[in-house]
This record gives C-alpha cells, structure tokens and sequence, in this order.
C-alpha cells in the first residue's frame, strides 16, 4: 500500500551476498504401499484389525545429502529421505468391521521415503571459511571448517496427500525405500511421537501396514553469490505506532471500510483510507 512506504530517497550501487538459484525442479511423487512402522501396540492393534481407515500424515523431518556425478562436471545428485508420521483408524473386535459390532482404535506410525534428483549446481574452486563470534582472540575454533566446492540443496515439500491404507498380508511384502533400524532415526524424531515404534523386520510377523502417498515438492540448488543492486540508505518511518483501543470496539469497527468485494462477484476491490504518513519498506 503507498501509504506504507519509505519517499522516494537517493540511490548508490551496493554490493550484497545472497543465495543464488543455479537449478532447480518441481515434482509429484506417488508411493504406493509403503511400509508403516508401528510400535508394539500398533502391531498388537494390527493383527486384530479387520479395517483400517488412513486419516492424516505429515513430515517430521527430511534429510537430504548431495553427491558429484561422475564424468558429468557440475551436476549433483540430491538425496532426500522423508520421514512421515502416519496416523490410522483400525476397527477391531468382533465383526471386524464387515457387519459386526467392532471398536474404533487409532494408531500411528513411521513410514520412510526416499527420493532421487539430478541437477546442475555449478562449479566453484575455492573454499569458504566464515568467522565465529563465539571464538576468541587465543582460541582457533573450529580448526578447518570450511565450505569447498558443494552447492546446497533447498527442498520445500507440502504435507503428502494420504491416498489409501492397506493391510499385507503374508506372503506380501511392503515396498520401501530402506529397511530401518533402531539407532538410524534421530531421538528428537522419535520424541515426537506417541510410542517408540519397532524398526527390526520381524520373520514371524503376518501382517504390515501400508499407505500411499502423494507428496509435491520443489528442489532447487543454491550458491553463495555477490551482486550489485540499486539500494536506498534506510530512513527512520514518519508514522507513529499507534496502540489499539480495546475501550470502544465498535469505534473500531465503525472505522473499517466496508468490505465490497466479498459481497461483489466481480472482485471490486475499495480504496485504502488516505493517509499522509507513511510506513514499511519499498519506495514509492
């Protein structure tokens, strides 16, 4: 809004750091029955199942590594490992839920995904040391740390779209990316849910919750980079910060302009209320 920004002010050439997008992709990903890990009460749940309703999933945690493709000079592949927590509905009891009178039970789980890009991170032959507040004048730090020659992979991802749950039974196996283990899962991970869950294949086990999920993301490659931009001096804001009155609402809300386009299905946007002072960022 013009009334929230800085005058027009003198401009000088400047010379910034910033992250720069050398490639990047977006994707949808569909994995269908993919292993649930459960905790011992989830399995006990599962064997007495006799349907199961998925309900909600969301990422925990994501971890990603970067490897150099060979012979192909500045390509990288971007390694990324979802970690969802997934949450069921299971219906046990008599009738298991085919026309008996069963008892709803929810449990959640652990499923691991992984994903796989290549995309072109440049090259850059130098490496990069950055200084420590925390280090002192007789103290060396961290001896060696230094960033050399590795772009950095961005991923943004939405929660997955949980397509459908399934119980396998034997001889079926679940798809996976991997076969975890207790001691691969970070403990602040594991925290956060509600029962540790069981990560050792069990031979004698007879069934396995699956899901399918449909997960959109975008993965990009990024390196430090200068640029010189036009830039203002910053100024100190003319308006004044203004309180709130919590005395006499409805002043308040006589004071809000009328909201027209929510009630018009031509999207007639209002006018601002004028005013002289001005505040925020950006230029006129």
């Amino acid at each position: 809004m013009a009334e929230n920004r800085f005058p027009n002010l003198p401009r000088e050439t400047v010379c910034i750091e910033t992250n720069r997008v050398l490639d990047s992709c977006r994707d949808r990903d569909c994995f269908e029955n993919v292993r649930v890990y459960l905790s011992d009460y989830g399995n006990e749940v599962l064997d007495r199942a006799g349907a199961i309703r998925a309900k909600n999933a969301e990422i925990l945690w994501t971890n990603i590594s970067i490897d150099p493709i060979a012979f192909n000079r500045g390509f990288y592949a971007v390694n990324i490992r979802f970690y969802v927590r997934v949450e069921c509905e299971v219906c046990v009891g008599k009738g298991g839920g085919h026309g008996g009178h069963g008892q709803s039970q929810e449990i959640e789980g652990l499923a691991v995904l992984e994903k796989r890009v290549i995309l072109y991170g440049g090259e850059n032959g130098t490496t990069t040391f950055r200084s420590n507040q925390s280090d002192s004048f007789c103290s060396f730090g961290n001896a060696g740390a230094g960033n050399r020659n590795t772009p950095t992979a961005v991923v943004e991802v939405v929660d997955p779209v949980l397509l459908g749950a399934r119980i396998m039974e034997r001889p079926e196996r679940p798809c996976g990316c991997c076969c975890c283990h207790n001691g691969e899962i970070p403990d602040s991970l594991l925290e956060g849910l509600q029962a540790p869950v069981i990560f050792d294949d069990d031979d004698d086990r007879n069934r396995f919750l699956t899901v399918s999920l449909g997960i959109f993301s975008v993965v990009r490659l990024v390196r430090p980079a200068q640029y010189l931009i036009q830039a203002a001096e910053y100024t100190i804001p003319e308006k004044e910060c203004v309180e709130a009155s919590e005395d006499d609402p409805c002043h308040i809300f006589r004071n809000m302009p009328f909201p027209m386009g929510e009630f018009s299905t031509q999207g007639f946007q209002p006018e601002p209320p004028h005013q002289d002072r001005h505040c925020g960022c950006g230029s006129n």
